[in-house]
């Protein structure tokens, strides 16, 4: 038996950055000798067999030989592999494409045997931002999406590659490359338009839709469920209609159901979608936060705390709108948590609910 230490994790050790994770290819042995030896090893393959032990992926090969196998890899400065000695075995543009920093396919067939690395390729895109998409990569995605072949992709394949973004250092990539390379459709449709529509009127903002998105998403890198409420954020101005821009009007209650909609199609969990939904629906409102009447304070506050959505939204707005009210809100929040209704106006339905209301609301004034 012979492991090869595979993948990202060698392409991070010559880039001298920290190994996250490791994936190892086996070789000369088979699925049942290598359980004999490792008998805690789980086969989670289907295709060719891929065992997971504590955490580590280990992989047989799909093809006969080494070359076979790295042009079979989704990208060249994937392609690598290193065994026990220190020896590398790397596809034969994958040096170069490292150095030069080129994100390309390994090979004319790499999307076509696995549309899912349609979007690996735009997550890497996040994940290394120094990094440069080849023309004959995004052809490849292109030529993918034409096909029809991303429309058979599981769902929660898609939520976990979206998720694993929402990390990267450049989460905004992702969105840009699936763009550039008209792989928005089916996944992420909502944007198929966005690059054509502008974000607003002059002098609030200088782009279209998308890129605002992408931007917005880059400035919330290292908080993922935010980056992802700032992905949903305005989705509700691909919905204006071409006669009312650059104005967007009502894009807040437009695009809440539509951030919920695309956050269960892909799968996310929960805290994903109320985030993009409360994001979408509230960054308007909370953006206001100082100028709002105490009462529709409450209203604001309660309903972000409830779903556990305030950091998020108001972290949102200091990235969408560079307006900082995360700690009043806070403050005015632990404020009318502390109220309590007087023992003559409790049990009485609705109404003990308006008043207790107006008293967080007279706290706040």
């Amino acid at each position: 038996m012979e492991l090869f230490l595979a993948g990202g994790a060698v392409r991070d050790l010559l880039l001298g950055r920290s190994i996250s994770d490791r994936d190892y290819l086996v070789m000369d042995t088979t699925r049942e000798a290598f359980q004999k030896k490792f008998p805690a090893a789980r086969e989670v393959g289907h295709a060719f067999p891929v065992f997971l032990l504590d955490g580590i992926e280990f992989s047989f090969p799909r093809r006969e030989t080494l070359t076979e196998e790295l042009r079979s890899r989704d990208l060249t400065v994937n392609a690598l592999l290193l065994d026990d000695d220190g020896e590398l075995i790397c596809h034969p543009q994958g040096l170069d494409d490292l150095h030069s920093k080129i994100l390309r396919q390994a090979s004319r067939q790499s999307f076509i045997e696995d549309p899912l690395r349609v979007f690996r390729a735009a997550r890497f895109w996040a994940a290394l931002p120094d990094f440069t998409p080849h023309e004959e990569l995004i052809d490849a995605m292109r030529s993918t999406a034409e096909r029809g072949l991303l429309d058979s992709i599981a769902a929660d394949r898609i939520g976990m590659e979206t998720r694993k973004t929402l990390a990267a250092p450049a989460p905004g990539n992702f969105l840009r490359l699936l763009a550039r390379a008209d792989c928005l459709h089916p996944w992420f449709r909502e944007f198929e338009d966005a690059d054509n529509i502008p974000a607003g009127p002059l002098p609030y903002h200088d782009t279209n839709v998308l890129e605002h998105t992408c931007r917005v998403m880059d400035s919330l890198r290292g908080d993922p469920v935010s980056a992802w409420a700032a992905l949903c954020h305005d989705l509700g101005k691909t919905r204006t209609p071409r006669e009312a821009l650059p104005s967007h009007h009502g894009h807040d209650r437009e695009g809440a159901p539509m951030a919920k909609t695309l956050a269960q199609r892909i799968r996310l969990p929960n805290a994903h979608v109320s985030a993009g939904a409360d994001g979408a629906r509230w960054h308007m409102v909370a953006a206001r936060y100082d100028s709002l009447r105490p009462g529709t304070k409450v209203d604001l506050l309660m309903r972000l705390h409830t779903s556990q959505t305030l950091d998020t939204v108001f972290a949102l707005v200091k990235a969408d709108q560079d307006e900082d009210f995360s700690h009043r809100a806070r403050r005015d929040l632990a404020t009318i948590l502390k109220v309590r209704l007087p023992r003559k106006d409790r049990n009485l339905d609705a109404e003990s609910g308006r008043r207790l209301r107006t008293l967080r609301a007279q706290a706040l004034a």
